[in-house]
């Protein structure tokens, strides 16, 4: 599997769209994942993983079915959208989803929410185009866990590696590794073997107690099927030949019941041949009877059309009018827009003309074109005086600056002189804090390696005293309960021996006079058997069988509860040890108070370095202020000095060029004022003069199109013309009316409903009556037929039921004993099974030696070819066998717990696990080929030579084309990774920039 794009939007932290490159950041084997805490680093990896599976890793799904998923920095209108571009099993596939999504209604007021959808496309090749595959949820999911080859549990914990779950993994007990291992590798079937052993261990044991008694049921029930044909032979169970004669009188009950069943046969044939043919009968006269009624409703129709024949022809004369005046539609057209064109260019020239002066408002295009040339020549001459004017302005404000630079430049080295004489008491100040927090922090390190274990310790010290009281409560509801369960199975047993002691009595409590009785067959009942004191009927029996059934089950639920206990208590026993807890409460208590203090103290730290940077810093930039301001005012006595005789020149200037007006720019815009009337006026004229003739020539053009279109004036032919909405309804009316007449027509002209019309009319509900009388005789006849099939099938499968109960009998007992044997040695409670391994058990401990054959090989190298991880099966206190692992230290040649590993090898052996884990599972999963990994953080805690080790590992990765994201807080692998993936985060919401290898 590899990545090639990611595209989100609205999602997590992410209020605006994102995308990601996958395949540059891919190109250097190595890229980097990087950001501010709580930025959405962990939200990308969660975007690939909803992108797959359509939901995100463990509790950050939420409980809204994706509804938390939607950042709440996205605007209103923005949709929530993940789509992802990757290429597995040879595919290259693109999968979008969008979680559902509560938005305002378009009508009214309050919101709505739009259902969750997904697309899946894949690339073709040959067309160069996506096509389409699916839309639904389901089938999305079935094909990408098939293509990947494994659940998400499994996908999070292979490609999206999370280290601190594998540091625990390494630290934890075996029951805790069972879980995890039990999840990634689905052993789900193993233990579902076990619990099938063990039910079928109790279920062979009922068998072999309750066989004698089911043959001699089986032979009660083959009389109530069989009634008078069949007579039980007078034995009691357990007496010779009881299975024998049951059996002989079971082979005449079938042979009885097969000739009954061909009889029946015959009579279901006959009817089924007469149903048949009034069937046939009903359904021509059904035809005759539709035909009748279509040339009826024909007849109707052309009657209805000759009433609407006279207004028919009137709207085709209509219609034709209309036809002939289109062709004068667009001269009326063009001589409408010359009138409107004429009417604005004759208002505006009026307009234009109001602004001249008198003199020249009479004057012609050409003479207002010359006068406006005349006032733009003149302006012209004035432009070198307003450059002068406008610099003129710009020394006055040039000469203001210099002052005020001067006044600011005193204040900044007055102020300097007075911060630089309190520096050395203000630097002294801030060393002193700083070393206090310094010592402070040291002595808070030193305690948090002590706080972890002592609350370990306490909390399973809790436990234990708790599970105590709890193990012999559970220990005594479990001995009440097999009490319980015991008693409840004895009494129902009591009351199935009672019933079947006194079935003829109830059998006989149905029996009518005149109605055959289900066993004899016989009309007459002179002496029924009654029903003793103390009679047990069918419900009672049920509801003792219940309450047995309840009871043992509430029995399993004890001991299983009882187990559970037990285990718990040795493993809190095992963490405490034989420490009160008053003791231990005591000795953790001591530790989190003197932490307390050296944290409180210690966390001025970070404030006292900033301050006392701030401070240098300041000093550095007061005294450059210093500095500065005294090369500036002397630089400012020569500018002043130029600036003077500059104003001094332009004074002389600008006095010759304004004459009487007040200032240069005033003449000239009496000037500009002045061309502008004069060439908008002339404009204005040559506009009406060109309209004016336009109007005359489109009022001779209209004039000859209506000629010759047959119309006497222009106005007639506008009479005549129809605006769309008329003329579709026009024509849809024509139409309606010969698509009528067409249809009458063709249903008048039909051979069949011609000949029908001439035919007696139908007499459909005889025909009805005669069909429903027959299929009445059908059904009587099948049911006649079914009884005497169920009564022959059901003879024939008790029979064959009896039989193969005479022959389970005998080896049911060997069966019962082997499959005992079996299910304790899937338990772990067998003598034969030494180590006390469950079945599941054995199979995870096969998996984890795997894996540590897998990490061993990456974590040589990480270690310098120190430690290796090997897999053992020995027994931890009182728990069960198999899940061990452990280090061995070749410095040492010893094999010692992994819980005794420094945090930076707890780190590299953790990353090892989980890489060897991610090969172990792929093979699991089909040999999947996984080529884009993330690793979650963890860096921090190795030193230089071992952090390029690692990445020395990581990077050999990319021999078998993998690329690996690091995802990390370590400043320095910014420096290592040249490709990164920044996530910068912000008041509106997070960003995504990318950098790749080059």
């Amino acid at each position: 599997m590899r990545l090639h794009r990611l595209d989100i939007t609205a999602f997590g932290p992410f209020g605006a769209s994102q995308s990601v490159d996958f395949d540059d950041l891919s190109a250097a084997g190595l890229f980097l994942l990087h950001g501010p805490t709580g930025a959405g680093k962990t939200s990308v990896l969660d975007a690939v993983c909803y992108a797959l599976y359509g939901s995100v890793p463990g509790a950050r799904q939420g409980g809204g079915q994706g509804m938390t998923l939607r950042s709440d920095h996205a605007a209103v209108g923005t949709r929530t959208e993940v789509r992802l571009e990757l290429t597995v099993a040879g595919r290259r596939l693109e999968i979008t989803r969008q979680p559902p999504w509560e938005r305002p209604k378009l009508r009214g007021r309050g919101t709505t929410v739009d259902k969750a959808q997904t697309w899946l496309r894949e690339y073709d090749a040959t067309t160069r185009a996506w096509k389409d595959l699916s839309r639904s949820h389901q089938e999305i999911g079935e094909e990408i866990t098939q293509l990947l080859g494994m659940s998400r549990e499994q996908f999070c914990q292979v490609v999206l590696l999370p280290q601190g779950d594998f540091a625990r993994f390494l630290r934890a007990d075996a029951e805790a590794r069972g879980k995890l291992l039990g999840r990634l590798f689905d052993t789900r079937r193993f233990a579902e073997v076990e619990k099938r052993l063990a039910e079928r261990r109790r279920a062979t044991e009922a068998q072999v107690r309750e066989g004698d008694a089911g043959l001699l049921a089986d032979a009660h029930r083959m009389q109530q099927a069989a009634g008078d044909a069949m007579e039980l032979p007078e034995l009691a169970p357990g007496e010779p030949g009881l299975a024998e004669a049951i059996l002989g009188a079971a082979a005449v009950a079938r042979c009885t019941a097969r000739e009954l069943l061909t009889i029946a046969d015959l009579r279901l044939a006959d009817a089924e041949s007469a149903q048949a043919a009034a069937g046939r009968r009903l359904t021509d006269v059904r035809e005759l009877d539709r035909l009748q009624r279509r040339f009826a409703e024909a007849r109707e129709r052309a009657a209805r059309l000759a009433e609407r024949a006279d207004a028919h022809r009137a709207a085709q004369e209509r219609m034709e009018r209309a036809r002939k005046a289109g062709a004068v539609a667009p001269a009326l057209e063009l001589r409408d827009a010359a009138d409107g064109e004429h009417r604005r260019a004759a208002d505006a020239e009026a307009r234009a003309r109001a602004r001249l002066p008198r003199a020249l408002a009479d004057a012609g295009a050409a003479g207002l074109a010359a006068a406006a040339r005349r006032a733009a020549e003149e302006l012209g001459g004035l432009e070198s005086a307003r450059r002068a004017e406008r610099r003129l302005a710009e020394l006055v404000e040039e000469r203001a600056g210099l002052q005020r630079q001067e006044r600011a430049d005193d204040e900044v080295r007055q102020e300097a002189e007075s911060w630089l004489a309190d520096w050395e008491a203000t630097r002294t100040r801030l060393q002193s804090r700083l070393d206090s927090a310094q010592e402070a922090a040291t002595r808070a390190e030193q305690l948090a390696v002590q706080r972890d274990p002592a609350q370990r310790r306490l909390a399973a010290a809790r436990q234990r005293d708790r599970l105590t009281d709890d193990t012999e409560q559970a220990r005594r509801r479990a001995l009440a309960s097999a009490e319980d369960a015991v008693a409840a199975r004895a009494h129902w047993l009591d009351l199935k021996e009672q019933r079947l002691h006194g079935i003829a009595a109830e059998l006989a409590a149905n029996l009518t006079d005149g109605t055959p009785c289900a066993v004899c067959g016989a009309t007459e009942h002179p002496a029924p058997a009654r029903k003793g004191a103390g009679h047990v009927d069918r419900d009672a029996e049920e509801r003792a069988l219940t309450a047995y059934q309840a009871a043992d089950e509430r029995r399993a639920r004890a001991e299983r509860h009882l187990g559970s206990v037990r285990e718990a208590l040795a493993a809190a026993t095992a963490e405490a040890g034989d420490a009160p807890t008053d003791r231990l409460a005591q000795e953790a208590e001591e530790v989190e108070r003197a932490y307390a203090r050296a944290r409180a103290t210690a966390s001025g730290l970070h404030a006292a370095q900033e301050e006392l940077r701030r401070a240098e810093g300041e000093r550095e930039q007061r005294v450059a202020a210093q500095q500065q301001a005294a090369v500036r005012s002397a630089s400012r006595v020569a500018g002043r000095e130029r600036l003077e005789r500059e104003q001094a020149s332009l004074d002389e200037e600008l006095t010759r060029a304004r004459g009487t007006a007040e200032s240069v720019a005033a003449r000239a815009a009496q000037l500009e004022r002045r061309a502008a009337l004069l060439t908008e006026a002339a404009d204005a004229a040559r506009v009406a003069e060109d309209a004016a003739q336009r109007l005359k020539d489109a009022d001779a053009r209209l004039a000859d199109a209506a000629f010759r279109a047959g119309f006497d004036t222009p106005a007639d032919a506008a009479a005549a013309l129809l605006d769309d909405t008329a003329h579709r309804e026009l024509q849809r009316r024509l139409d309606a009316w010969q698509s009528e007449d067409a249809a009458v027509r063709a249903v008048l002209a039909e051979a069949d409903t011609t000949d029908a019309a001439r035919r007696p009319p139908a007499d459909l509900a005889a025909a009805e009556r005669a069909a429903a009388d027959a299929g009445r005789r059908l059904r009587e006849a099948s049911s006649a037929r079914d009884a005497a099939a169920r009564c022959r099938a059901e003879l024939d499968r008790l029979s064959a039921h009896a039989t193969t109960s005479v022959r389970r009998l005998a080896p049911l007992r060997e069966e019962h004993s082997r499959v005992a044997r079996l299910a304790s040695l899937a338990a772990g409670t067998s003598a034969d099974n030494e180590r006390r391994m469950r079945l599941e058990s054995y199979v995870l401990a096969a998996r984890l030696e795997q894996v540590a054959a897998a990490a061993t090989a990456r974590l040589l190298r990480m270690s310098s070819g120190r430690y290796t991880l090997v897999h053992s099966d020995d027994r931890t206190g009182r728990g069960r066998s198999g899940l061990g692992l452990h280090v061995v230290d070749a410095w040492t040649g010893r094999e010692r717990d992994t819980a005794t590993l420094s945090g930076g090898e707890t780190f590299f052996a953790s990353l090892a696990l989980a890489l060897g884990l991610a090969d172990v599972v792929t093979d699991e999963a089909g040999g999947v080929r996984l080529d884009t990994l993330f690793i979650d953080e963890g860096f921090g805690s190795l030193d230089d030579q071992t952090l390029d080790e690692v990445l020395d590992v990581l990077d050999a990765l990319r021999e078998r084309d993998r690329s690996v994201g690091i995802v990390s807080h370590v400043a320095d692998l910014r420096r290592r990774i040249h490709a990164q993936l920044e996530v910068v985060k912000g008041r509106s919401g997070s960003v995504l920039r990318q950098r790749g290898a080059g």
